[in-house]
């Protein structure tokens, strides 16, 4: 499997790994449009020529049953709950996915300033929420 570094934080991540599962740090990507998502406010090198506005991309997802007994046994034990690190993983992919998106749909060359927030929907549901700031660039 090829990895490449993180460079938020350095951790070794999967080469196909959209976000860094250490950090959250997105890698994406858009191969058709080479968009450049970034928590910076402005990217080195590069002028912001417009600004297109808020972008948004978010994800509900439920716990499962199995994921909720193996973390109840992870708490008397002690350890890492991988099925839930699995599930904010696959959460922070798909939000970012979609603002990315949205962002490609109103002709973005650039998503700046990005944030992550989490919400409870309902017992046993959260939200996890991105946003950020379309640009175009020169």
């Amino acid at each position: 499997m090829a990895l490449k570094s993180c460079p938020e934080c350095n951790s070794e991540v999967s080469s196909s790994a959209t976000t860094c599962s250490q950090c959250g740090y997105p890698f994406v990507t858009n191969s058709k449009s080479n968009m450049i998502l970034t928590n910076l406010e402005s990217i080195p090198g590069r002028s912001i020529t417009e600004h297109l506005g808020l972008v948004q991309g978010s994800t509900v997802r439920a716990k499962h049953a199995g994921r909720d007994f193996m973390a109840s046994l992870k708490n008397i034990f002690g350890g890492e709950l991988k099925g839930y690190t699995e599930l904010l993983q696959e959460s922070r992919e798909e939000s970012i996915k979609r603002m990315a998106e949205q962002a490609q749909s109103i002709g973005a060359d650039a998503v700046l300033n990005i944030r992550f927030s989490t919400s409870s929907v309902t017992q046993g549901a959260s939200e996890l929420f991105i946003y950020g700031t379309a640009v175009k660039l020169d």
